[in-house]
Formats: structure tokens, C-alpha cells, sequence
């Protein structure tokens, strides 16, 4: 495998024109307002979270995706446990999601003094699979009165969490079916998916709250943030309510009304957000190119190009390919950070974290083929 590992790295190198330099697994690219943006935010004095800024970028996300009201929040983290906070889940409950995840994911279930319950994901679409998720309920899971119960362990099974690996759509719209079939609460993690179509609907506005990440290391940045998708506007205003301390709005006096968070976006990170928002469509039409050549590259090797689920348009946030099994993947790791091109492994999976190792799970059998032999290559926009 020696030769192909190193006909991949001059094939990467060669794409990014870059014969001996570090190559980064995803860096940002600032080619539109975002200086003009940032120095009529510092201008105007209003850097904190109120601002101009703020209001137009939630304005146009929600123009961009389909959502009726998106809102900002200070990072995607935050923005999942917001939003499962707005859907009632509650100390003692359970959260159906993926093991196949970044942590903030799980992380935010547990936010809510809530328990994860790990299912399995599909090879295709990398993100939950609706035949795991409604084998899991049909044998588990029982209804009452007040809604969805874990037969094993009779707590309320409160949402369900599905997430958008590396940009790819997961089958949302199934999943969606189940949980109403099953009474359960559907918050999409679309961190990842800015950009992503599935059958034409963007990612983050088919369930009941939705969230995007604008890390830097995301396909548009505000250098730290999130935003939540809203279809009901008053389920949106009482996201803002919360999210800036729960402070009813007054001249002079600090009056809060609820426990609120000061999950607040800064006006001056809104400012950047929305230049990288102007740019978005050409991001997208850059990365799926970058995605096409690395499908043609691979189609001639032994290693597998994950490429767009069936009814997706997907931004191939992150490129990944796949080995036969995780000698090869490990061997693969070794060469190409040796020789300066960024790769990683996909994430362990979440039950075998410490913090998660108690959590219930299905098989998992997807999901852990998929954790040790799948690795991510750069996927930078800037080409």
C-alpha cells in the first residue's frame, strides 16, 4: 500500500498546489466583506451582542435555509442543549442519538442532566440509521400517557438526535416519520451541514429545532458560533428570551423572568458570519468539485471515496475515504502526517468514552466498522 499512500499525498499536494508545505485537514478562506464587516462593527462601537449585524445574519440564515426564524447563539454546543432544553428534555430523561459523533453532541444531551442512548448509523449516510432506530423502539420502547418510555429502563425517551456526518444528509425525512409515530421530539444536528440538500430541503429545518456550527473550521465561520433553525416562530422568540439571561426588555431595570443563558452571539462575530454567508454558494460549488476529483482519484484504487447518499446534495464539509480495516487506516494515518498533509480518523465512538460507557446501545455493528477504518483528507475551500 506503500506506493498508493504516497501517490495520494502527491495527489493532494498537486491539487493544492502546495509541493512541501503543511496542509491543513479544513482552513477558512476571508475573500469577501469580512474586513469591511468587521471594522464598521468595531466603528459603530456595538461589538458585543447587540448590533446590526446580529439581526441580519439571523435574518438572512433563515432566508438561506427555509427555516421561518433562525437564531444566533455564542456556539453549536450551545445551540444543541438550547434547543433541547426548548423541546423539554429534563433530568432523568433519554436522548436517542448516534455513537458515531463529535462529543458535543452527547455532551449537550448530558447538559440537560439527560442520558444518551446510542444507536447505530447506516454505511451510506454515515448519520443514524431509521432501520436501527425503529427496530430499537419497536422492541424497547413502550407509550403512555405522557409519552415515549425505555422498557429497560423506564425513563422517558424524550428527542431523538440525529447528526449530519461530515455535511453528508442523513435520512431525515424517515426519521422524522418514526418520531412522530413514536411521540418523540426531533432536533436535527445540522453543525456540520451548512449547505447540505436533502430532496431539496436543507438540512436543520425538518425537525423541531435544528442547529449549525460556525467554528473556524467550518464551511462558513464567525470565528466561535451557532445558530438554531426554528419552523414556529414563537418557539424561536422564546430562543432569544433565553438565550440573552431570559431579560425582559426594559430601559433601565434588569428584570429576568426565567433561568436564561448567556449563550449570546457577539455582534462582531455576526459581522464576519454574514460576509462568509454571502459566499456560501460558491463554497459549496468549490467543495463538491474538490469531492469529484477525489472520486475520480480514488475510483482507481482500493480505498473507498464516501460520496453523497442517494436524494442528497451534501457540501462535503470533510472528504473521507474508507480502508479495508484499521491496519491500513492507522498505517495510512502515519504516512500523511509525516508528511505534513492533515488526516484523521473519525471519532471514537461515543460509548466507548469514559463518561459514556454505562450508556445503552444497539450493536453498533455499522457504526464501529465505520469508527476504525474511515479517514478524513483535506477539504479546504481554499483552491
Amino acid at each position: 500500500m506503500h506506493d498508493t499512500f504516497q501517490e495520494i499525498i502527491q495527489f493532494i499536494r498537486k491539487t493544492y498546489k502546495k509541493p512541501s508545505e503543511f496542509i491543513a485537514l479544513h482552513e477558512p478562506v476571508f475573500a469577501g466583506n469580512e474586513k469591511k464587516y468587521l471594522e464598521e462593527c468595531i466603528d459603530s462601537t456595538f461589538v458585543s451582542s447587540v448590533g446590526k449585524f446580529v439581526d441580519q445574519f439571523e435574518i438572512e440564515m433563515a432566508k438561506y435555509t427555509g427555516a421561518a426564524k433562525a437564531v444566533v447563539c455564542v456556539n453549536g454546543t450551545n445551540a444543541i442543549h438550547l434547543a433541547l432544553k426548548l423541546v423539554r428534555v429534563e433530568p432523568g430523561m433519554e436522548v436517542i442519538t448516534q455513537p458515531l459523533t463529535f462529543v458535543a453532541t452527547a455532551n449537550a444531551i448530558t447538559y440537560c442532566g439527560a442520558n444518551p442512548v446510542f444507536i447505530d448509523v447506516d454505511k451510506e449516510t454515515l448519520g443514524l440509521s431509521p432501520d436501527a432506530l425503529i427496530r430499537f423502539l419497536e422492541t424497547h420502547s413502550e407509550q403512555k400517557n405522557d409519552g415515549c418510555f425505555n422498557k429497560n429502563t423506564s425513563k422517558k425517551i424524550a428527542a431523538c438526535l440525529p447528526m449530519h456526518t461530515f455535511g453528508h444528509p442523513c435520512r431525515i425525512d424517515e426519521i422524522a416519520e418514526i418520531c412522530k409515530k413514536f411521540n418523540i421530539e426531533l432536533v436535527e444536528d445540522a453543525a456540520e451541514s451548512m449547505g447540505s440538500f436533502f430532496r431539496n430541503k436543507h438540512t436543520g429545518i425538518t425537525g423541531k429545532i435544528g442547529i449549525i456550527s460556525f467554528n473556524g473550521n467550518k464551511i462558513i465561520t464567525s470565528g466561535g458560533g451557532g445558530m438554531l433553525l426554528f419552523n414556529d416562530e414563537e418557539l424561536a422568540q422564546k430562543a432569544k428570551h433565553l438565550s440573552t439571561q431570559a431579560k425582559v426588555p426594559h430601559a433601565w431595570e434588569f428584570i429576568h423572568d426565567d433561568i436564561g443563558y448567556n449563550y449570546r452571539m457577539p455582534n462582531i462575530n455576526a459581522a464576519l458570519g454574514l460576509a462568509q454567508l454571502e459566499q456560501i454558494d460558491r463554497f459549496v460549488e468549490i467543495k463538491r468539485a474538490l469531492a469529484n476529483r477525489y472520486k475520480e482519484f480514488f475510483r482507481n484504487t482500493k480505498i473507498k471515496f464516501i460520496n453523497e447518499p442517494k436524494n442528497a446534495k451534501s457540501n462535503f464539509w470533510l472528504n473521507a475515504i474508507q480502508f479495508d480495516n484499521i491496519g491500513e487506516r492507522d498505517k495510512f494515518l502515519e504516512y500523511s502526517n509525516k508528511n505534513k498533509v492533515m488526516t484523521r480518523p473519525a471519532w471514537r465512538l461515543m460509548n466507548n468514552l469514559p463518561m459514556f460507557k454505562n450508556c445503552q446501545t444497539d450493536d453498533l455493528n455499522n457504526a464501529k466498522v465505520l469508527s476504525e477504518t474511515v479517514v478524513n483528507i483535506p477539504s479546504s475551500v481554499v483552491l
